[in-house]
């Protein structure tokens, strides 16, 4: 196919903010970089979040940035001019579209660079989670969102993504520090049982209640993921407590380790979080538990079912888009109310290949 020679040769692509949000870019970037191999893709975000980027297309540069260096427009655009004279940048595609971004937007129209911007309908999502009056409607997703941008600069844009794993799998020496390989007949589960905020919080002591029903399978492995120091201990506890149970969050392991445990996983168990878009990066079916958000703001995982998403129909809900507004009720029922079993049974119907 011959190449449109009105398409940008150097795409520049910012997004920072959270694990999870910069996750979901990845099926998007990863396609646009399959789709349009004449040009070059230059990825920058969060140095932290640079490894997350596991086997990229030959056209794809990831870049992390330190965002707290860079505060006036000034600064942005020296930040321009430093990214020109390495990659020669002639376009740039905002997928987050907040202040940081509009001023290094604002830098590339001073050169007379072309922009493009996410459009995140913050309008909807507020008739979404406004308390009275709710438009229960299904927002476009995220990734939608992010694949809009790039349809804006008029690349080709086909879903060319299946898994950060060529045939959906890590070889199993990655992960060879943490534990031996999955053995014969042998099932792997992962749950991340924490997030940023109250409203994503699934309560430990029921968490806890899933687990220990889970593992009186015979069959059966538990990963726990997550970090920070209570969370650590919490999980500590659980897997000093409960048989063949993991904690990964006795140190960092680092993206590219995790990254490639979790596709050997049969399933994982997480609340709307990072973990549950890393582990739907990897082709792993999660059972996703939603509290105070809700999977119509269109955050849900890349291809993840909706079969497996545990939810109550409460008319409160969604209340936020992030989960950091307080309980209107005070007692996070949305989360408090849902039983153990609901999450156990679902995770044990995938184990039995259902």
């Amino acid at each position: 196919m011959a190449r449109n020679n009105n398409l940008p040769k150097n795409v520049l692509v910012a997004r920072f903010s959270a694990l999870g949000d910069v996750a979901m870019t990845i099926p998007v970037v990863y396609s646009v970089c399959r789709c349009n191999p004449g040009t070059r893709f230059i990825f920058i975000t969060k140095p932290g979040q640079t490894s997350m980027f596991v086997n990229p297309p030959e056209n794809l540069t990831v870049i992390g940035i330190d965002v707290k260096q860079y505060r006036t427009l000034g600064d942005y655009c020296r930040l321009l001019k430093e990214l020109r004279r390495d990659y020669d940048i002639d376009a740039f595609a905002d997928l987050h579209g907040v202040l940081r971004t509009y001023m290094l937007r604002a830098a590339c129209m001073l050169q007379g660079i072309r922009c493009r911007s996410i459009r995140k309908g913050r309008r909807h999502k507020r008739a979404l989670t406004r308390p009275r009056n709710k438009v229960m409607l299904p927002l476009i997703s995220s990734r939608a969102r992010y694949r809009e941008v790039f349809f804006n600069f008029g690349f080709a844009l086909e879903e060319k993504f299946t898994s950060l794993y060529d045939n959906g799998k890590a070889d199993p020496t990655i992960f060879a520090s943490v534990t031996p390989p999955k053995k014969e007949n042998e099932k792997w589960v992962g749950i991340a049982p924490f997030a940023k905020h109250k409203g994503k919080i699934y309560p430990p002591e029921l968490m806890e209640k899933v687990i220990d029903e889970l593992t009186k399978r015979e069959d059966i492995r538990i990963f726990l993921f997550g970090g920070g120091e209570e969370e650590s201990r919490i999980l500590g506890e659980w897997a000093a407590k409960y048989p063949h149970v993991k904690n990964l969050a006795d140190k960092r392991h680092g993206f590219p380790v995790e990254l490639a445990l979790l596709s050997h996983l049969d399933t994982m168990v997480s609340m709307d979080s990072a973990n549950m878009h890393l582990a739907s990066l990897v082709g792993v079916r999660v059972v996703s538990i939603w509290g105070a958000t809700h999977p119509y703001c269109g955050f849900k995982g890349f291809k993840q079912r909706e079969s497996d998403i545990v939810q109550l129909p409460m008319t409160c809900r969604p209340c936020s888009v992030f989960g950091n507004k307080p309980c209107s009720r005070g007692d996070y029922y949305c989360l408090a109310g849902l039983p153990p079993q609901i999450i156990v049974t679902k995770v044990n119907s995938i184990l039995d290949g259902q």
